[in-house]
């Protein structure tokens, strides 16, 4: 270690430098965690979501059900539309005043793919809608929480 030597002398000073070798250890160290760590986090998980109890949403004149079959098909208040009549009435939507803007209650088949799920969504943050909610369906009875 250069800390000096055994002998006093009148005219030494003081070591003024930081050893590196101890913090460029540790770093490589680190370095080696993270680069074995890393691809641990990008493998997707699959998940089965539960059932969940919760209270009902409550239903006012500004909620919007919108409903997605496992084909894809878009159902509007219990009414089929598509995919661009969709998109028109949340720009139509989009347009009323923030408070005044309905909830979108959003219910999916289990089997529905992300991909149709994901379009809904966009559509809606591109005509302003902020007010998306998620149902879900009730426990069966007897099961525990």
């Amino acid at each position: 270690m250069a800390f000096g030597g055994l002998e006093k002398k009148q005219t030494a000073a003081p070591m003024a430098e930081i050893n590196m070798t101890p913090l460029i250890d540790v770093m490589l160290v680190l370095l080696v965690i993270f680069i074995i760590t890393a691809p641990l986090f990008t493998h997707a998980i699959r998940l089965d979501l539960p059932k969940v109890a919760a209270a009902p949403a409550r239903q006012t004149p500004l909620t919007i059900s919108l409903s997605i079959d496992a084909a894809g098909k878009l159902y509007w208040n219990g009414n089929i539309i598509t995919l661009q009549q969709m998109r028109a009435r949340f720009v139509e939507a989009g347009k009323q005043a923030q408070a005044d803007q309905p909830e979108i209650q959003l219910s999916a088949e289990r089997s529905t793919r992300y991909e149709v799920i994901a379009q809904v969504m966009g559509a809606a943050q591109q005509a302003g809608l902020e007010r998306i909610g998620f149902v879900t369906d009730p426990p069966p009875p007897g099961a525990k929480p």
